[in-house]
């Protein structure tokens, strides 16, 4: 992790300034420059305010559903011309998901919840399918676009249990860093792919409106902390007490489920932002952006 996380740093400069612009020379008035000095020719500073959500086994097929939460955000974007921009954006939400609300008899029974802060700071590139250039009268006036990019993000799922709300990842719901299994505890803090669609519209001399759904492609099913098979509430008890035992085995079914399902361990836990960003166009001109060596 601490090697993926250097590199990960490490690229950042690099997905700001190196953005591909032989792919934009259809774009005939435009300065194809050489690759490690790009000439970036306009920046915004911006907001986020909308939505957040998630998808996985407390939620698995519900986008923009009751358990969507309010989420806001702030960026920095980069626009290298009408055609390709970078943005830097730094978002935080809610997350959460309930068996109660599932049409499925099964995960009723099984009578899971989760609810999760999620911290976000993600680098994506952008392309306008037509040209656009915020505050610019000869811009198209709107453009749908899509980004993509990479992002490091924070998560810590809680469930309730008799009017408290307790941390998840330290109990080990399923065995995760107890001397009786060879699991090992989840990260908290991990990688994702970003990417998404959006369309943005000129409204103003250098105000910029944009409406954006993201998905975030993650590497974990343990967002909700559910994902393996029940262990057995006594050793689970001996180690951490009662109640991570009755966390771990919410089911309304009476008996020990040790060994049985408790989650879809074959798919990996989904998380996205929804919502509109307003943008203000900054009024200085870029200079180059050298790549360091």
């Amino acid at each position: 992790m601490k090697r993926i996380k250097k590199y990960f740093y490490f690229l950042i400069p690099y997905t700001l300034c190196l953005i591909p612009y032989t792919l934009s020379a259809q774009d005939d008035n435009m300065y194809v420059p050489h690759p490690l000095k790009l000439s970036p020719k306009s920046s915004e500073l911006g907001i986020f305010l909308g939505g957040s959500y998630y998808t996985g086994d407390l939620n698995p097929s519900g986008h923009l559903n009751r358990f969507t939460r309010p989420a806001a955000g702030a960026l920095y974007r980069v626009n290298f011309n009408p055609r390709f921009s970078a943005k830097a954006i730094g978002s935080f939400g809610m997350i959460e998901g309930d068996d109660a609300y599932s049409l499925n008899e099964a995960h009723r029974n099984r009578n899971l919840s989760f609810k999760s802060k999620i911290m976000e700071f993600a680098v994506e590139a952008e392309f306008n399918f037509l040209p656009y250039t915020t505050g610019s009268k000869k811009s198209a006036i709107t453009t749908p676009y899509v980004f993509a990019g990479m992002a490091v993000y924070h998560f810590s799922p809680q469930g309730y249990y008799q009017g408290r709300w307790y941390n998840l990842q330290p109990i080990g719901t399923e065995g995760q860093g107890s001397t009786f299994s060879g699991e090992k505890s989840y990260s908290l803090t991990q990688f994702s792919i970003p990417f998404g669609v959006g369309m943005k519209v000129n409204t103003a001399k250098r105000i910029g409106i944009n409406f954006e759904w993201g998905l975030r492609k993650t590497f974990t099913d343990y967002i909700d902390d559910v994902s393996g098979k029940y262990v057995d509430p006594l050793l689970i008890e001996s180690e951490k007490g009662p109640v991570a035992a009755a966390l771990s085995d919410k089911s309304k079914e009476a008996g020990n489920n040790a060994g049985k399902q408790r989650g879809n361990s074959y798919t990996k836990d989904w998380y996205s932002f929804v919502g509109v960003i307003i943008t203000f166009k900054l009024k200085n001109n870029l200079d180059e952006c050298d790549v360091p060596h």
